[in-house]
């Protein structure tokens, strides 16, 4: 009997979460134990293992791995076992990983999951070291396993890598922009993050052995959950609780960045939005009545509740993804990642 089969109900969340996190957990300290000292010590910081001496920590650290998560339930879904499918999730952990050491370097952030950014205590050019190791120790899990489905799924992976990329040169490039599009900001968002998150749920498809139909469907779901996620932490880099967000306050407003909900209040020709260029077109950094003024203009022009309905809107259609691929016997799983996706996108709070 598998796994899922041995569950009666659906588990919360936060426990599928730890449940993920258990599972994968020994293979990514295996994994990450075997970069080269200088990077490890770094790497092993980043995930809230280590403290900047090389000490262990005794809390768990690291993010809530809802990626990982994704990748193992994904599997179930389509009758596989999450087990056969932890490779792919470890993968996926480190390039998510990758990206947030180099994220962190090129938005200038202090602060991460309540401590200090890896490159504020090692460097810039070693932070950016770090990530290219997570990076490519990723694709080394996928093919050291030896699984079948190994070849696609190092496809699938640098696809999503590639796309990620492309997403976060956008968005960079947004920055020395006034003229940008909502329709590029969402293509930008879209890339950024639902990228991998669509892969994360095809790499689980593809090892519980799912037909490429399903794997499709999974993808997708994925991808319409990760564009969801992103209007989600686009609201929180605005209005977040820097307790919850690991964050400093407005920090989004502070970087000027060219987020959903801003980039939403610049194009609706209201004088807010006007208000609101005015205020990121200015040569001097913001002051904390300008971020607090600025935050009010996304509010008064509707980016906010635009971002929210379109948040909602995308976890609907993902849930209608989900509806068609999963199998007759995997109702379990798919009530988990339904669960899942709600706690991504905050509709359990």
């Amino acid at each position: 009997m598998s796994a899922v089969e041995e569950r009666t109900h659906p588990r919360p969340a936060a426990d599928v979460l730890d449940w993920g996190r258990a599972l994968i957990g020994p293979a990514l300290r295996e994994a990450v134990e075997s970069l080269p000292e200088a990077v490890r010590r770094i790497a092993g910081y980043h995930f809230g293992w280590f403290d900047e001496r090389g000490r262990p920590v005794g809390a768990a650290g690291g993010g809530k791995a809802i990626r990982p998560a994704l990748v193992l339930l994904a599997a179930e879904v389509v009758g596989g076992e999450a087990a056969e499918a932890v490779p792919a999730a470890v993968a996926v952990e480190l390039t998510h990983n990758f990206s947030l050491l180099h994220d962190d370097v090129m938005d200038g952030d202090t602060s991460r999951r309540h401590r200090a950014t890896a490159w504020t205590i090692f460097g810039r050019g070693p932070a950016i070291l770090a990530g290219d190791a997570l990076m490519t120790l990723a694709f080394d899990v996928l093919a050291a396993a030896g699984r079948p489905a190994a070849r696609l799924a190092a496809r699938a992976l640098g696809a999503a890598v590639l796309e990620l990329i492309d997403g976060q040169y956008s968005d960079v490039s947004f920055e020395r922009r006034d003229d940008v599009a909502l329709s590029e900001c969402q293509a930008m968002a879209t890339a950024k993050t639902g990228a991998l998150l669509g892969g994360a749920c095809a790499l689980g498809a593809l090892y519980g052995g799912a037909p490429d139909e399903r794997v499709e469907r999974l993808g997708a779901f994925g991808r319409h959950l990760g564009l969801a996620f992103q209007h989600v932490d686009d609201l929180l880099g605005i209005w977040g609780d820097p307790g919850v967000t690991g964050k400093p306050v407005y920090s989004d407003l502070r970087n000027r960045k060219k987020s959903l909900p801003v980039v939403a209040a610049l194009v609706s020709g209201t004088p807010a939005g006007r208000e609101l260029a005015a205020l990121y077109r200015s040569p001097h950094p913001l002051t904390d009545f300008e971020l607090v003024r600025a935050a009010q203009l996304v509010e008064e022009a509707g980016g906010r509740a635009w971002s929210q309905a379109e948040a909602d809107g995308l976890l609907a259609t993902a849930m209608r993804e989900l509806d068609w691929a999963q199998t007759g016997a995997s109702a379990r799983a798919a009530a988990e990642l339904q669960s899942l996706a709600r706690l991504v996108t905050r509709r359990d709070h």
